[in-house]
């Protein structure tokens, strides 16, 4: 079992984010770090869930509707965290206290706001 969860950065974060992030202690792969610019969605998910990494993002509407359906085909991810557009200080604040605050375990097939 993992104490924090590893963290995977969607292309439209900032990647200041995961400089202040890295920081703080955390293990941060962003979409460009890993040559992923451009691909969709759901590939972005699979992705994610293959690094057993934590998916955050800004894109609610379309991580809401891969969520569900990853749930209700029973395929499990390893959490998807929905940041508010803020900047980029304020969203690494905001998923640093949830990181914080839940185990790596714990984030497995969530969807949580920040």
């Amino acid at each position: 079992m993992k104490l924090f969860a590893e963290v995977y950065l969607d292309e439209d974060v900032s990647a200041l984010v995961a400089v202040l992030l890295r920081a703080r202690g955390f293990e941060v792969l962003t979409a460009r770090d890993d040559n992923r610019l451009g691909q969709a969605d759901p590939a972005q998910l699979a992705r994610a869930t293959a690094l057993e990494r934590c998916m955050v993002t800004h894109n609610r509407v379309d991580f809401e509707n891969l969520h569900r359906t990853f749930v209700n085909t029973g395929h499990p991810h390893f959490g998807i965290i929905v940041a508010t557009r803020r900047s980029p200080q304020e969203i690494a604040r905001r998923v640093s206290v949830l990181l914080n605050t839940f185990a790596a375990d714990d984030l497995c097939n969530q969807l949580l706001y920040v």
